[in-house]
């Protein structure tokens, strides 16, 4: 289903993705975390071979699209992946799930 790929890969190409998909990551989320891309299983969860690579949910492709969006229409130009990246793991971390 899902290849073994970085974040910073992802993040980077997220407009190839399927924006019904979701990103999965090994923690701690960084630019060069294991990460991959895949549908959630019908009956919820992490995919098998997500949960078997030791990834954890991370956000679905169209809410990290929305935040690379976001962010590059308010900073006014494009920016870097890393950049970018370290903004979606940002939202990951505090937004979308509220303060660890």
């Amino acid at each position: 289903m899902g290849q073994i790929r970085t974040l910073i890969d992802i993040i980077e190409n997220l407009a190839s993705c399927d924006a019904e998909a979701t990103i999965y990551a090994c923690e701690p989320w960084t630019e060069t975390s294991k990460a991959m891309v895949a549908r959630e299983p019908d009956e919820g969860g992490v995919p098998p071979e997500a949960a078997q690579a030791g990834m954890s949910y991370f956000l679905e492709i169209f809410i990290a699209t929305e935040v690379v969006e976001g962010w590059v229409k308010y900073s006014g130009e494009r920016r870097s992946a890393a950049w970018l990246c370290q903004k979606v793991i940002h939202y990951a971390v505090y937004d979308a799930y509220g303060d660890p």
